[in-house]
């Protein structure tokens, strides 16, 4: 009997293990042979008192002192215990914890931990994957797979070798306090498939997987933690539906079953027998009827489910006598030893049944590896828990359970943002919430916060008037309970706020809840309404991106919330090509190789290259290195965030007047080896006459580097009143600094300098100029391009690609729309100005002119320059809409000639290194860089965009150690580096 069911353990254990597929007959008896050996060598060499001893698997916790260590170790070493369940602590101390208790087994332990959602389930400074429900939400199993496979390598690496998981009930009951978002759902076919793709990423790698909670906890009103649920359903009933997924697992060759402590009067009717206790239950219904060989388990016998009833030692014993194989949780392992060998002489069990039940458990050692226990390397160890990779199945199994259960109209997602007015209402948390800040990444949004689900009424109604000149108000709900008899911790006033919204108003109002999908059925009168399931900052930065459609909704609610709202509801929405955000590993970067810029940036700052700065690195259309760093001056008192505004300097030349000339060329509207003078008739009769567009954009149209037209306005180094005044009117306009204001015609008067400024000399019998970077060539692309829009360029601009793009700080003049406080300064201008420059550009020329120049002016934070660069990536599309037609940008950003590195109007890398950018870039990259301290690069490629924003010019332009440093160039090396190369 023992070698029959043996070889029956052996064949769940291959169906479990992928590895072991490919072997042969020969080699599975070659297997079974060692595996029985070591069985046999270990039972026989053990006393009878020892082989009780591996019946129980007592708690363990790493966060509590050296008296309770030491009470483990007596269990270990006087009583035998084959197993440790872990609680809290951390995975380090666990690991040198089992480590300890290791050392003092005679025969080594299984050691164990509830992980239904991931080590933190147990364990500080662990990682949390997702609750069943929301995994539950997926429509594609490979996901929950994949989570299996995560937690299982983390808890190898921590030696463990047994996960109390997954959950198999079916959760019918919309009540039940125990279950709830544990359970995969209210369907039967759907708690099984997922219940066996864990199953199976569990054990293909090399951890027993434990089913509960056997026969079925999801019909329940009651925590078994804390009494003795009953439930009433015959065996009909619980075969057509509890017993489904078990049934399921069991095909799969899932290893452990637990026990629930349930009373279930229609198949035992003992008064407040548990299932636990039940050997009609355990060894009649689980071992004889649905045939099931593996481990069983008692659930904690420590809970009041059965503990309320029965004496620590006497509920150990009538846990045995059902049929379970491992009691779990004990009390008092002496006594339950001594009742046990009572009960072993009473015959109220023969030992021949505790020797069966022993041989299985070390049958599963077996497996586990523990015939070849080495001790825990400790080195590395929170590193390797702490696998990068994890962070993908984490941002994946969010993504894709993100459900949009209502969508009046197809409103989400999101389009034309530059119509859109949005404020974001965030019930429940306080202000700067991931939620909140990755709205903002996506289009200007007016935030409010009330950080009590239960304030009272006047916190919410004083939100109205505040809310009246937006179209949408995006209400998300945080900070929610699983208890529903509690309302899952959803105030009244809450669900009035909204209600009124929603009634009383225009608004449309999308509600978020972020929180247990039962808890929908208050907004099921709705018209937009998402479930993000669980409030944590992955599900906080993914439902914006639904919202905005940088992700698609693919998700369907696991259980019925309400009529309107029934298990399965999930309206799928479109990707619209924005920018996602996620993690490196999830487009092949390395996030450790990455964070080496952490290092060069903390360099610049503590050698004053610069005092503070922005890095953004976006791939394959995701941003995954988005950090800040230093701050505004070198005082120290404002701190640089991702929202901080930057004088981005001659970026502006290609994200704005290029921007401008692109559309042009894209309409037909301008041929680009045409004169410059066929569309600026002025410019006929000068020396700028035979200027060809195509030479401008390259920088080989003979116009010089630049003139200090700042120059011409001074009357003995003072401001010359002729050109400004100190107050702002009709005559002088154009804001130089707050204070000082040029005048009307100022412009016209830098074109006329402009124009009659001499051209370089032109090299004998060469056809044309040489290469020399000028500034000039855009004063004069700005004015072509206005000419031919018949707009100014920044109104053009904010109206066809800012606006529409959902560019919130990407503006000039940016004191208009900003608060001074979000920008940082630039020079202290002792020579012109002789004002420290902040909120107005830095250039002087730009300045003059009222702070929008063709070459300079512009003020963005990285994130609004990377969404510019990335619709560039894309040939003109993104976010439902098409900037450009043609492909203008791939014929704008080719290399123009071979005296140049310089597309046109683009910066491009050097042929022969020591460019601008990184020699590791792709010759296909084109961007530029900002005398301010700034950069913008995209590889196309590579699919990767960097940017590099900072105020290196505070408080003195002069300074040059971000070049003689390279900081930018290094950051970039390690942006490329950090690519994991494909295999």
């Amino acid at each position: 009997m023992l070698k029959s069911f043996s070889l029956g353990l052996l064949i769940l254990i291959f169906l479990g293990m992928g590895p072991l597929m490919s072997l042969t007959p020969s080699d599975n008896i070659v297997v079974a042979s060692k595996e029985q050996s070591w069985v046999d060598s270990v039972f026989t060499s053990m006393t009878p008192n020892q082989r009780i001893g591996q019946l129980f698997m007592v708690a363990a916790y790493s966060n509590k002192n050296e008296k309770h260590f030491q009470s483990i170790d007596t269990l270990v070493s006087r009583y035998g215990v084959g197993g440790i369940m872990f609680m809290q602590g951390g995975p380090v101390r666990q690991a040198q914890l089992t480590n300890r208790f290791q050392s003092k087994a005679r025969v080594p332990m299984l050691i164990a931990l509830d992980a239904e959602w991931g080590l933190n389930m147990r364990l500080d400074s662990s990682m949390h994957f997702a609750r069943q429900m929301t995994l539950g939400a997926l429509t594609d199993d490979k996901y929950v797979y994949l989570m299996g496979r995560e937690i299982a390598l983390k808890m190898k690496r921590m030696g463990v070798h047994v996960s109390f998981s997954p959950v198999l009930d079916v959760n019918v009951n919309p009540a039940n306090p125990v279950i709830g978002n544990r359970s995969f759902g209210e369907t039967k076919e759907e708690v099984a498939r997922r219940g066996v793709a864990y199953i199976k990423g569990l054990q293909d790698h090399g951890i027993i997987a434990v089913a509960k909670h056997f026969p079925g906890h999801g019909d329940t009103d009651t925590d078994s933690h804390l009494t003795l649920p009953v439930v009433n359903h015959d065996m009909k009933r619980l075969s057509e539906v509890e017993l489904y997924p078990f049934h399921k697992s069991f095909e799969a060759g899932v290893m452990g079953v637990m026990v629930a402590h349930l009373h279930m009067p229609k198949i035992d009717s003992t008064k407040n027998q548990a299932a636990t206790l039940s050997k009609p239950i355990v060894t009649g219904l689980l071992k004889e009827k649905m045939k099931y060989k593996g481990l069983v388990f008692t659930d904690a016998l420590n809970m009041k489910g059965v503990s309320s009833f029965y004496k620590p030692g006497e509920v150990d014993l009538k846990a045995l006598l059902a049929g379970n194989d491992v009691l779990l949780f004990p009390e008092d392992v002496p006594t339950a030893v001594r009742k046990i060998n009572e009960a072993i002489a009473n015959k109220q069990i023969k030992q021949e049944e505790i020797d069966q039940r022993v041989r299985k458990i070390l049958h599963a050692k077996y497996w586990a590896g523990l015939n070849n226990y080495k001790p825990i390397s400790l080195t590395n160890l929170q590193q390797d828990v702490d696998r990068p990779l994890s962070n993908v199945v984490q941002e994946q199994l969010y993504e894709h359970a993100v459900t949009v259960a209502r969508n009046k109209g197809n409103l989400i997602p999101f389009r034309n943002l530059d119509t859109l007015s949005i404020a974001s209402v965030a019930i429940g948390t306080g202000p700067n919430s991931i939620f909140q800040q990755t709205l903002g990444n996506y289009a200007p949004v007016t935030k409010f916060n009330i950080r009590d689900r239960f304030a009272a009424d006047s916190a919410f109604t004083k939100l109205f008037s505040k809310l009246q000149d937006h179209d949408v108000v995006v209400v998300s709900v945080h900070g929610l309970n699983n208890t529903p008899f509690r309302d899952f911790g959803i105030g009244l006033g809450t669900r009035a706020f909204i209600k009124y919204l929603q009634e009383r108003t225009d608004k449309k109002v999308v509600v978020a809840v972020f929180g247990n999908a039962y808890s929908l059925k208050y907004f099921d009168k709705s018209d937009w309404l998402v479930a993000g399931y669980e409030d944590n900052p992955t599900s906080q930065s993914l439902v914006p991106q639904v919202l905005f459609g940088a992700r698609a909704a693919k998700g369907k609610l696991p259980v019925t919330a309400s009529a309107n709202l029934k298990a399965g509801t999930g309206i799928a929405t479109p990707s619209l090509g924005r920018l996602r955000y996620g993690t490196p590993e999830s487009v092949g970067m390395d996030s450790r190789t990455l964070a080496q810029i952490d290092n060069i940036a903390t360099e610049a700052i503590a050698y004053a290259a610069t005092p503070g700065a922005q890095v953004l690195v976006v791939k394959n259309g995701t941003v995954i290195f988005n950090k800040s760093y230093g701050y505004y001056t070198y005082d120290k008192k404002k701190p640089v965030t991702n929202n901080t505004v930057y004088d981005i300097a001659s970026i502006t030349k290609v994200a704005a007047t290029l921007q401008a000339v692109m559309f042009l060329k894209d309409q037909g509207k301008i041929n680009l080896d045409e004169k410059v003078a066929t569309y600026l008739p002025e410019l006929k009769g000068t020396n700028k006459a035979n200027l060809v567009i195509r030479d401008v954009l390259a920088h080989q149209s003979g116009l010089r580097a630049g003139i200090p037209h700042w120059q011409k306005t001074l009357d003995k180094l003072q401001l010359n009143q002729t050109f400004y005044a100190s107050a702002q009117n009709d005559v002088f306009p154009n804001e130089v600094v707050p204070g000082i204001y040029s005048i009307k015609s100022m412009e016209d008067s830098l074109w006329a300098w402009t124009v009659r400024s001499p051209l370089l000399v032109k090299p004998k019998a060469a056809k044309t100029y040489d290469y020399q970077y000028s500034d000039l060539g855009f004063y004069i692309l700005k004015r072509m391009s206005e000419r031919l829009l018949n707009q100014p360029l920044n109104e053009f601009m904010d109206q066809n690609f800012y606006g529409p793009l959902g560019l919130g700080t990407m503006t000039y003049n940016p004191l208009l729309k900003h608060s001074r406080d979000v920008i940082v300064p630039t020079e202290d201008d002792n020579y012109f100005r002789k004002n420290l420059i902040w909120g107005t550009v830095h250039d002087q020329g730009a300045a003059m002119m009222g702070g929008v120049g063709g070459h300079a002016g512009l003020f963005s934070n990285a994130n609004d320059l990377a969404v510019l660069l990335q619709m560039n990536l894309q040939n003109g599309n993104y976010g439902g809409h098409k900037y450009y037609n043609t492909p203008v940008v791939a014929e704008f950003s080719k290399r123009q000639s071979t005296t140049s590195r310089r597309g046109l109007g683009w910066d491009k890398p050097d042929p022969d290194g020591n460019g601008p950018t990184s020699n590791l870039a792709s010759k296909s990259t084109f961007g530029h860089t900002g005398f301010t301290g700034t950069g913008a690069w995209v590889d196309p490629d590579n699919q990767l965009i960097y940017i590099f924003l900072s105020n290196r010019v505070y408080p003195d332009a002069g300074n040059s150690k971000l070049v003689k440093y390279n900081i930018r160039t290094r950051i970039h090396d390690v942006i490329y580096k950090s690519i994991v190369p494909k295999t």
